[in-house]
Formats: C-alpha cells, sequence, structure tokens
C-alpha cells in the first residue's frame, strides 16, 4: 500500500473513534440520569420532571376552598366517636363506712384524759443521796409529789439532811397547785420546819414550772412567826448526753428577811448551793447517780457559822439514786 493510500486510512479510523466517542458521551448524559434516580432525592427527581411542565394551567384554581380542609381531621373525628364511654361505677364498687369500721380505726383509747374528773398521782425522788466530805458522811432527800387533775393538784415537798445519825434540818410543805399554764403553776399553802431548832411553821405562795429552755423552776416566798419572812429559789436543767446518760447542773438559793440565831439564818443572802450530778437510767423510772455539790454561806450566816467553828464553805462527794412513780 502506498503512503497516501495509509494516510487516507489513519484519517478515516481517527474521525471514526471521535465520533463514536462522542456517541458515547451523549448516551451517558441520557441514559445515567435514570439510573442514578434511587441514589439521589425523589424532591430532585421531581423537580426535574416538573421543570417541562406549563404552570400557567394552574393559575384559575381556586386555592381558598382549600383552606378548610384539614388532613385527617374528618377521620379523626369519627374515631372518637366511636371510642365507648367510661364507666359512671367503679367496675369493683367499695362498700359504704360502718360504724364497725370507724370504731376499728379509731379505737377508745383507755388512759389519763385531758381535763377529766378522774384522780391521778405522782412521786418523785429526785435526791436520796449519801454525801461524803471531810467530816464522817451524811445523807440528804428531795422528794415532792402530787395528787389531783390536770388544773387543780395538792403538792407535797420535803427535804431534809442528816450527819452522824442526827438531823441537821427537815421541813414538810403542804400547797395546792392551780395551773395558769400548761408551763407553769402557782401554789400556796404551809410549810413546817422540824430542824434545825424548835418546829416552826410558815406560809408558802410562789410558783413553779418550766422557764426557758426547759429550765425546771420554783420560787417560793415564806412568812412565818415573830415576823420573819424567807425566799428560796430552785432551778434544775437536764443535759442529754445519750438517751440514758444524763448531766444536771442544780441550784438552790434562800434568802431571809431577819436574823435568826437558833437557826443559824442571818438577813439578806443566806445562801447557796451549786451541784452537778450525771446518772444513769437503768429504767426510766430509776436511776442512780454520782456528783459533786458546792456550798456557801454569806453573811451574818457565815458569820454565826464561824463562831460555831463551822466553814462558810464546802465541797461534797455525792451517791445516790433518783427514782418515781
Amino acid at each position: 500500500m502506498s503512503v497516501s493510500g495509509w494516510n487516507g486510512m489513519t484519517k478515516y479510523f481517527s474521525r471514526s473513534a471521535a465520533g463514536l466517542l462522542a456517541c458515547t458521551a451523549f448516551a451517558g448524559t441520557i441514559v445515567m440520569p435514570a439510573y442514578a434516580a434511587p441514589t439521589g432525592s425523589s424532591d430532585n427527581t421531581q423537580q426535574h420532571d416538573m421543570s417541562g411542565m406549563d404552570h400557567s394551567a394552574m393559575q384559575g384554581m381556586d386555592h381558598a376552598s382549600m383552606e378548610g380542609m384539614t388532613p385527617g381531621a374528618s377521620g379523626m373525628e369519627g374515631m372518637e366517636s366511636m371510642q365507648p364511654a367510661a364507666p359512671a361505677e367503679s367496675r369493683t364498687p367499695i362498700p359504704p363506712v360502718t360504724e364497725a369500721d370507724r370504731k376499728a380505726a379509731f379505737p377508745d383509747v383507755h388512759g389519763h384524759k385531758v381535763h377529766d374528773n378522774s384522780i391521778n398521782y405522782f412521786v418523785l425522788a429526785d435526791q436520796l443521796e449519801w454525801q461524803k466530805n471531810n467530816d464522817p458522811g451524811g445523807f440528804s432527800w428531795d422528794v415532792s409529789g402530787w395528787a389531783g387533775g390536770d388544773i387543780n393538784r395538792l403538792w407535797l415537798r420535803s427535804e431534809g439532811e442528816t450527819t452522824r445519825g442526827k438531823a441537821e434540818s427537815a421541813e414538810v410543805q403542804a400547797l395546792w397547785g392551780h395551773a395558769l399554764t400548761p408551763w407553769w403553776d402557782v401554789v400556796a399553802g404551809a410549810r413546817q420546819d422540824f430542824r434545825p431548832g424548835k418546829p416552826q411553821t410558815w406560809l408558802a405562795a410562789g410558783f413553779q414550772g418550766m422557764a426557758l429552755y426547759n429550765f425546771e423552776s420554783e420560787l417560793t416566798a415564806f412568812a412565818g412567826e415573830q415576823g420573819r419572812t424567807a425566799l428560796r429559789l430552785e432551778a434544775e436543767y437536764d443535759v442529754l448526753l445519750t438517751n440514758r446518760l444524763i448531766l444536771q447542773p442544780s441550784f438552790e438559793a434562800n434568802i431571809y428577811g431577819k436574823d435568826d440565831e437558833a437557826r443559824e439564818t442571818g438577813k439578806g443572802l443566806s445562801s447557796t448551793e451549786l451541784a452537778l450530778r450525771l446518772r444513769y437510767e437503768v429504767k426510766r423510772e430509776f436511776a442512780p447517780y454520782v456528783g459533786v455539790s458546792w456550798s456557801q454561806l454569806y453573811g451574818n450566816t457565815a458569820d454565826m457559822a464561824a463562831r460555831e467553828g463551822e466553814k462558810d464553805n464546802e465541797v461534797r462527794f455525792l451517791l445516790g439514786a433518783r427514782m418515781w412513780f
């Protein structure tokens, strides 16, 4: 074959290959979108499909007629009307409450009733103790109790001490008490002293109750024979260290209006006593304790004690028990 013939065949095949490539590219632009549609968005496909639509035909549609249409509204209304109504009565009716049910729920509780007419009582031996100082030990007591109702009660008090088997002091009080408030009573009655000196009778009046922060206190005034007067203040407080271990500080002060040589009491502030007792409640009704007390004499009372060779102050160690019933 000649060179010119070979060149002509080369140009022919080159033009045929270019035409074939052009036809393949054109066919790809038509066929590929059809196969690519599943991987793309349906909205995009619809957008391409609607591009050729004539939207002018939709201009005559009345869109106002579609405003009252709510998709699924009519169907939902029908479904609601098909639901059964709730029953007016319970499937398991509750029986009515009877008198027997009320008695079972609120039984009659027997015991101490408030403001009733029954007579109750209470006795407290606050101090039954053995005391020890430089002298031979002695014994002292402080007992009180009441009988009556919630408003009016008869109160009995007794206190005293012995040394070497002899009574150094002893007294008994009988008082009528009337409740002024749930926390305070007014009391009035008589006091009888047996020691020291000759027996002496006093009229008594005062207040007793619980002051601020649960301080149990007694304030009693006395008027005795020959114009003698006296005032006594007592206070104590329970500090709960545990439910059964209790620390009790206490304080007592005595004031007299006149000197009394026979009973070794002077005018003015006569004596004070400060004590600290630690008790353990084996039962609520019984509690042994140990403690210490410090007493001080003042004024003419201290001078009378000095003339008798006695000290005007002393410290005592205490061992005793507290009980009530």
